[in-house]
């Protein structure tokens, strides 16, 4: 008959989880055996070759300190190019309100636009205006097609060139790979007011406005266009 009396030790062993619990629980466990921590050999993640446990902590801590500097620097790049397009912007839009101009003010737009950000070429459309500026070239050729669709945008549109009729407004409609669609409108973007112009952002490079980037900063763009925008209508 088997020997139902067998040591708790061979019916329970000890495991990895039960070692790592009891030294967890006994952190001064280290201190009475200090010459064991000396005596640990580990693998170093660089090469082959042993190092005790105290270099292949040192060597962690060097890592995640590298880690953090590199993320600290990201941080800091990030901060210095959004304050480079905060000033690009406040500059932009201060030539805008300094203009007295109505019937220069959306070619003004575009041209400082494409000057400030380096776009290569912007197009902008506007429709709904007072009678006095109904037969500028920035008012006419825009299909009611183009209104309904500028209207169903709530945010501005990044992606590839598929052939809309927005290209068209561009100097070279062909050297365009991708672009951005701002709709114009009274109330904030994001809001159901209907749209009463598209401002049209284009490049060469497929990747200059992709679908996948953010579009906080061409939503201030846009809010910025459409006050500025207010005296034509």
């Amino acid at each position: 008959m088997p020997n139902l009396n067998l040591p708790s030790a061979i019916n329970n062993p000890i495991t990895e989880d039960d070692i790592a619990n009891y030294l967890a629980n006994t952190p001064d466990f280290f201190e009475r055996h200090a010459d064991m921590l000396a005596a640990v050999q580990l693998t170093s993640p660089h090469s082959q070759r042993a190092v005790s446990l105290q270099e292949r902590q040192a060597n962690m801590l060097r890592e995640k300190i590298k880690m953090l500097e590199l993320r600290i620097m990201d941080m800091i790049r990030n901060v210095n190019e959004n304050m480079v397009l905060s000033d690009k912007l406040l500059y932009w839009a201060r030539t805008l309100f300094l203009n007295t101009d109505p019937v220069a003010l959306p070619d003004l737009m575009a041209d400082e636009l494409a000057d400030q950000f380096a776009v290569p070429q912007v197009g902008i459309k506007v429709w709904g205006v007072a009678a006095a500026y109904a037969g500028e070239a920035f008012a006419q050729g825009v299909s009611d097609d183009a209104k309904l669709f500028a209207s169903s945008l709530t945010e501005p549109f990044c992606g590839v060139n598929t052939g809309l009729e927005v290209i068209d407004w561009l100097p070279d409609p062909k050297a365009v790979a991708s672009l951005a669609i701002l709709p114009l409108r009274a109330g904030p973007i994001g809001s159901t007011t209907p749209a009463f112009g598209l401002l049209v952002l284009a490049s060469p490079d497929a990747q200059r406005f992709n679908s996948t980037m953010g579009t906080d900063f061409l939503a201030r763009v846009a809010e910025l266009a459409s006050a500025a925008l207010s005296p034509l209508r």
